[in-house]
């Protein structure tokens, strides 16, 4: 298997027409500001606290159910930004380049970004290491909720086109 390749034994994805243009798409990953409204599943509240669009800056951010109170929800590092095109970023290193085992396991997550004639062909492949964790992120809802957030980032990014 090639590099990069889906392994369905290992790996989970969404996959989605969002139909706006993929600049669009790209600003609502690269600007923290845009970030923070879709990131997590609403009704919870996402804050970043650091976020570096660059090969090894940090992604860290902090989640919250009642908007006052915070928690640790990401902690990790960006390994590839290919601007409108392409973002790599692992939790396997933290924001400090430190290696670290998170619980409740370990992941790579790719984002590609194509044209689609309708506007964006969005497709995110969250890689595991094993197939107990990848069954384990499976378990605990993927579906669910990168789903709902890639449905919140596509709202949002076709609102601006409304605009």
């Amino acid at each position: 298997m090639s590099r990069g390749e889906f392994d369905p034994e290992l790996d989970l994805v969404v996959e989605r027409v969002i139909r706006a243009p993929r600049a669009g798409v790209w600003r609502a990953w690269s600007d923290p500001d845009r970030f923070a409204q879709w990131w997590v599943p609403a009704p919870a509240v996402c804050r970043v606290v650091h976020f570096d669009l660059s090969p090894g800056g940090a992604l860290v951010t902090e989640l919250s159910d009642d908007g006052t109170s915070y928690v640790p929800h990401l902690d990790a590092s960006f390994l590839v930004v290919q601007e409108l095109e392409r973002l790599v970023f692992t939790n396997a290193i933290d924001s400090n380049w430190r290696p670290v085992a998170p619980e409740p396991f370990l992941m790579t997550a790719e984002v590609v970004l194509a044209e689609h004639p309708e506007g964006t062909d969005y497709r995110i492949v969250v890689r595991h290491g094993t197939p107990a964790a990848r069954a384990r992120h499976e378990e605990l809802g993927f579906a669910d909720g990168w789903g709902t957030v890639t449905k919140q980032l596509a709202t949002l990014a076709e609102s601006e086109v409304a605009r």
